[in-house]
C-alpha cells in the first residue's frame, strides 16, 4: 500500500526556491505551509508518515494518529516530538544530524566580522547622507579592529565548532574551546586549539561562540556569573539554541556595558514576544534563526530528509532518535 505523506510546516524549508522531488516515487505526498496544533488531527488523520520541523507532537496528539507509524523531522533538534509516546505507539523518529555545517559556521563568521568591522553601522551612515555631508573623505563611527591574533574561545567541537574553528584560524586567530568529548589530534587535523576549562574560556575569549546541544544540566550555561568573567570587550555568539543564554542576564550586562556585544541568531521562544529584552539592547545584534538557511544546506537537508524515509520504508531506518534511557 502507498504511503500517505503528510508535510506539516514546510514553509521554512523550502519557502518556493526548492521542490519535493526527492520524496517522488516514496508516496502520495500532501503539503501544508504551516499547521497550528490543533490541526495537527485533521491533517495527519490516517498518514503513515508525518514529516514536520516545529509543528509539536505531543503524547495527546499522537494518540489520535493511531495510524502514523513514522515522524521525519526536518531539522537536527527533535525536542517538539514526545519520544517516549512515539516509542510506545511503536512509530520510528528520525531527524537530520548534519545538513547545514559551513552555513551555520559561516554565519557565526559574518557575526564575528561585523563586531569586528561595523559594517551595517556605517552602511546605514553613508545611507543617511552622512558621507555626503562629511568634510573628510572618510569617516568612522564606531571602532574597528583586526581580528589576528585574538583569542575565539569555542563552547562545543561538533562538526560546526571545528568549521568555525577553521575560518577563525584562517584569519590568524588563537583558538581555545571547551569540549567535555575534546577530539582527538587525528581529528582537529592541523588545527591548533588548545583545550580549557568552561570558565577559562570566558575569561580568555575575545570572542565566545556557542556550538553545543540544549540538555537539561547546560541550561542557561551564560549566566550572570560567567558573563563576568568576560572581557569588558569581548563579543558572545550563539547559533546553536536561545536557552543556552540566560537572556535577562544578557541583556543587563549589555545595558551595563560588561560586555563588549552579543550577536544571536536564536532566542529562547522564537519568534520572540514583544519586550524581548535583547531585541534592541545596546551592542546587540539578532538575526531570525537563518544561520541554516543557505540554498545548499537546505538542499542537502531535503535530500537527507527522503533517504530517511526511504530507509524506514526498506526496513533498515537510519538517524533514528529515541527517548532519553
Amino acid at each position: 500500500m502507498t504511503d500517505r505523506i503528510i508535510v506539516l510546516d514546510g514553509h521554512a524549508l523550502n519557502p518556493g526556491d526548492l521542490d519535493w522531488s526527492p520524496f517522488t516515487g516514496l508516496g502520495s505526498l500532501e503539503l501544508h505551509e504551516r499547521t497550528a496544533e490543533a490541526d495537527v488531527v485533521a491533517r495527519a488523520g490516517g498518514a503513515s508518515c508525518v514529516l514536520l520541523n516545529k509543528t509539536p507532537m505531543s503524547r495527546a496528539t499522537l494518540a489520535r494518529l493511531p495510524a502514523l507509524r513514522y515522524i521525519g523531522v526536518l531539522a537536527t533538534g527533535y525536542n517538539v516530538v514526545d519520544l517516549q509516546a512515539a516509542r510506545e505507539q511503536g512509530i520510528t523518529v528520525t531527524n537530520i544530524p548534519t545538513y547545514g555545517t559551513d552555513s551555520v559556521a559561516q554565519h557565526a563568521a559574518a557575526m564575528m566580522l561585523e563586531f569586528a568591522r561595523g559594517l551595517t553601522v556605517h552602511e546605514r551612515a553613508v545611507r543617511e547622507g552622512e558621507w555626503t555631508r562629511n568634510p573628510d573623505w572618510c569617516f568612522a563611527r564606531r571602532p574597528m579592529f583586526e581580528l589576528n591574533g585574538r583569542t575565539l574561545a569555542l563552547i562545543g567541537l561538533g562538526r560546526i565548532g571545528l568549521a568555525f574553528g577553521r575560518i577563525a584560524a584562517s584569519m590568524g586567530m588563537r583558538l581555545v574551546a571547551h569540549d567535555p568529548y575534546f577530539p582527538s589530534r587525528d581529528a582537529l587535523g592541523a588545527l591548533d586549539i588548545a583545550p580549557v576549562s568552561l570558565e577559562d574560556a570566558f575569561a580568555q575569549g575575545d570572542v565566545i561562540s556557542l556550538h553545543c546541544p540544549l540538555t537539561a544540566d547546560n541550561r542557561h550555561l551564560v549566566n550572570r556569573e560567567r558573563l563576568l568573567r568576560m572581557k569588558r570587550t569581548a563579543l558572545i555568539i550563539n547559533t546553536s539554541r536561545g536557552p543556552l543564554i540566560d537572556q535577562d542576564a544578557l541583556a543587563a550586562a549589555l545595558h551595563e556595558g560588561l560586555i563588549g556585544g552579543a550577536s544571536l541568531d536564536v532566542l529562547d521562544s522564537e519568534p520572540p514576544p514583544a519586550g524581548n529584552p535583547l531585541i534592541g539592547a545596546p551592542n546587540c545584534i539578532v538575526t531570525p534563526h537563518i544561520a541554516w538557511y543557505a540554498i545548499e544546506a537546505r538542499k542537502r537537508l531535503m535530500q537527507i530528509a527522503a533517504d530517511n524515509l526511504a530507509a524506514f520504508q526498506r526496513g533498515a531506518p537510519v538517524n533514528t532518535v529515541k527517548p532519553a534511557g
